[in-house]
């Protein structure tokens, strides 16, 4: 009887600290403050993401390092690895982008695992 309450409590209790410690990690912020508040929503293909954010008239490279964030929190979370791979402009060989209103979207893929 003491033995089934002793594994009892510490399979329990080994399940539990998984869980506390995913909860913190999902409220991942930056080091420094983010420049804009960028959304993020997955495809069908939860590896297929795409970033929203406002443009404000500020400079491309502020725009992008709020946009890398969220998809390295998102690939990190949910595949293990921060790799992504950005939708390529074959333009201006750089990360490409669609503009929606004031809103500038950027497309990426989850590459880890």
């Amino acid at each position: 009887m003491i033995r089934l309450l002793l594994v009892t409590s510490l399979v329990l209790g080994t399940a539990s600290c998984g869980l506390l410690s995913r909860d913190k990690s999902r409220a991942a912020v930056s080091e420094r403050a983010l420049p804009y508040k960028a959304k993020l929503s997955a495809g069908e293909d939860k590896r297929n993401i795409a970033i929203s954010v406002v443009n404000k008239g500020a400079g491309l490279e502020a725009v992008r390092e709020s946009v890398r964030f969220e998809a390295t929190k998102y690939c990190l979370l949910n595949y293990g690895g921060s790799d992504t791979e950005w939708q390529i402009s074959p333009v201006s060989n750089d990360w490409a982008f669609t503009q929606d209103g004031e809103k500038l979207v950027f497309n990426a893929r989850c590459v880890a695992r």
